[in-house]
Parts: C-alpha cells; structure tokens; sequence
C-alpha cells in the first residue's frame, strides 16, 4: 500500500463495504469524504462525518501507518488543527494526541480488496509496453477519452503558443512561421529550425516572400551554408543573401543545421527549400489557414509545395543525386504539419477571441487517418480500434503522459482495471 493509492481509493470510495467502525469500536458514518486536497495540509478538507449521534465537520488525514502522524510531524502544524478523523491502513500505534482531542482514527485494511493492492504492486514492477498491458482491456477505455485527452494536448499547446505570442507581440503569422519551421525540422532539426526563424524578423519574410529565391537564400544563408559556394545556383544563393544581408542588418548568427541520420528526402536543405516554397506560393497563410473548414481542405494548401528545381537532382550542396525526381511534401508529412501546427494554431486563434471551436476541431482529428509509428503499432498488438488521428493523437498523448511515467491512478482505463475483481 502506498500513501497515493490510499487517497485515491478514498476518494474514489473503492471499499468491499462501508459499516466502518473506528479502533474503539464505533460506528462512524461518513457523510462527505471530503475534497481532495493536493496542497499541503490534511489530505480531504471540508469533510462530515456522524458518530456516536454527532455530525462533526472539519478535515481528514489519511496515512498508510498510524505513526506516519508522527513521522510527518503534524503534531504541531496548525493545518491539522481543524480534524474530524485519522484515517489509516494500519494501525501500528495509538495517537495520544488525537485520542486527546477526540479524534477518532478509522483503520481500513479490512475494507479494501487484497486484489487491488497485488494489481498495483504487478502495474508498478512490469517493464511491458504499459503497466497494465496483460490485463489491459479496449473495451474499458471510458467514453469520450480521446476527446478529453485531444482537448487536454490542445489546452497544452495552447499555452506553449500563447506564450511565444505574447513573445512576438500577437502577430499570429510570426508564430505560424516559427511553428512550422518547428515541424519542418523534425525531430533532429525542430528546435535548430525553430531558433532559425525567431532570429528573421518576420517582416523580411513578408518582403520578400514573392521572391522564392531570395527566400531559400535567406534560409540557407542563416544556415551557414552559402559561404564556400561550390556552384552557379550557390553563387546566386550567396549573392541574394549578401544583399539581403546588407539590406535588413540580419545578424551573423548561423544555426547550422544537421544531417546526421536523417534520411535524403528529410535532409535540412530540402526541408528549407520546402517552406520556402510555401511560402512562396501562399501570400497569405495564416489567414487561409484561420478559414478551411476541412482536412482537405488544409491539404490542399499543401500538396502543391516541393523544394525548387535545383533539388530535383540534389540532396545536398554542390552533389548531384543519381535519383531525379521533383521533391514533394509527401501526404503523411502533409498530416503531421496538420496534427502538431495547424490545428494547435487554429484552436489557440479561436480561444483567443474566445470562440468556441472544440467541436469543429474534433471533427478535423476525426477525418484525419492514425498516424503510423511505434507507440500506435504497441496500442494495435493490444487489439485497440484507432481508424483516425483522434485515437491516435489521444493514444500517444496519454502513453506520454500516464503510462511512461506510470501514473495509473490518473489513468480513467488503468483505475477501471483496478477495480475490477
């Protein structure tokens, strides 16, 4: 038993029955468990129990071992002033001071299931995909769990892009261009391209966004790839870059992105050359963007963009490829800009104003196919249905946040199990 699971099987009221009787063998009737406390202090406030005929009032402590009271030195907090009840699992000692004050103690090992206690002890030592892989159950997943877990990502992004919002002065298309270039880089490059873009002011882009070449030299320039020109396109690169260099006062920071395991078609140059050209070809994105109303919408702004003709036969700088072809944002990157840019950015502008768009952006998730990687491939094997990104998104979200870090009583699925006999 671990002090956490004994809040919650309080809070919960997770017991085999409730005739509780207390050490000295009263009857005690509880008639508000209290409220979950997280800050310091007792454990549930403003709780009520009945016993001996007297409706008392006040605060609960719970504690695994009588003589935990002791041990956390609650004798003399003022906070613990105000009790009704020592609730523990065991009672290893009597509290003189609560006997004092009459606050009787509540002992619960013979109330709660043994079963729970071994459930939690094998959730806690298994090293599966997740805690609770060999009693997990998709049919236990709790309605609207994955749009609770979407809303719950989309809350948290939200507050990522409000921040750098009120960073760049609410210019919402500054921090569109900052978000994809994030999405561009992936998970090698995100946070280099992302640096990458909040050091161009994005009044430059705006400039000379008609002028896709003056856009890859601004992009490659920042780079730190146009020094050492090894041929013509690179000399008109390096040229263009210069000017604009010496027109806008850009700094002489280069962020030199990286190659390192990265297959060609996501090296860093044809990803630059890739947001160039969305750039290029939409004026006015963020405000197309604000305006679909649907997945197809939103990939068609996208399925047009490809790197310019130089890297139809480069991958990199001055080095010819064998493989000619013309380099397309493919429809899998294509939904990912959506999943981890696009939406996050539509929510974030409505919340903003404050209109409701949570509907409307759950019927995005849902005409989105599941994305395909590891975790989602360990979620499958589990025989879970995810037909669309919904799932998906909602499956990743949570095996970050819950089930890597074990946190099965926050689990609305692992508690269930739990429960179960």
């Amino acid at each position: 038993m671990t002090e956490k699971l004994f809040q919650y099987l309080w809070n919960y009221k997770v017991f085999t029955h409730f005739d509780f009787k207390d050490i000295e063998g009263n009857s005690v009737e509880i008639l508000d468990f209290g409220k979950w406390n997280s800050n310091s202090g007792p454990d549930f406030l403003t709780a009520k129990i009945k016993i001996n005929n007297i409706i008392l009032a006040g605060h609960i402590e719970l504690h695994v071992k009588a003589s935990d009271w002791i041990f956390h030195n609650h004798s003399h907090d003022p906070n613990y002033q105000n009790m009704i009840l020592h609730v523990v699992y065991h009672n290893d000692m009597e509290i003189d001071e609560l006997r004092n004050k009459n606050v009787p103690t509540l002992e619960l090992k013979n109330y709660i299931d043994q079963n729970i206690l071994w459930k939690y002890e094998k959730l806690l030592s298994g090293n599966q995909f997740i805690a609770c892989e060999n009693i997990f159950n998709p049919d236990k997943i709790p309605l609207h769990f994955h749009e609770e877990n979407i809303l719950k990502k989309l809350n948290e992004k939200s507050f990522e892009l409000e921040k750098s919002l009120n960073q760049f002065k609410n210019n919402f298309e500054a921090v569109l261009f900052h978000s994809l270039a994030y999405s561009f880089g992936l998970k090698v490059n995100a946070d280099i391209f992302k640096h990458l873009a909040e050091s161009i002011d994005f009044t430059i882009i705006l400039k000379i966004r008609q002028n896709r070449t003056q856009l890859e030299a601004l992009l490659f320039g920042v780079s730190g790839w146009l020094e050492d020109p090894k041929d013509e396109t690179m000399k008109i690169w390096k040229r263009e870059f210069e000017f604009l260099k010496a027109k806008f006062n850009i700094s002489d920071l280069k962020f030199h992105p990286k190659f390192l395991r990265l297959r060609p078609p996501n090296f860093p140059t044809i990803r630059l050359a890739q947001l160039a050209d969305l750039y290029y070809r939409h004026q006015n994105l963020f405000s197309k963007i604000i305006h679909v109303k649907s997945s197809e919408e939103l990939f068609d702004l996208f399925k047009n963009i490809k790197a310019s003709e130089y890297w139809d036969n480069h991958f990199n700088f001055g080095k010819i490829s064998t493989v000619e072809n013309s380099k397309f944002l493919s429809r899998d990157f294509i939904e990912l800009i959506i999943l981890n840019t696009i939406l996050p950015l539509k929510y974030t502008y409505h919340k903003y104003y404050n209109e409701e768009i949570a509907d409307e952006i759950l019927v995005f998730y849902k005409s989105l196919p599941a994305e395909k990687n590891s975790v989602i491939d360990s979620w499958k094997k589990l025989k879970t249905k995810i037909p669309t990104s919904l799932e998906s998104q909602s499956l990743l979200y949570h095996f970050r946040h819950s089930c890597v870090e074990k946190n099965c009583l926050n689990c609305g699925i692992g508690f269930n199990l739990l429960k179960e006999s």
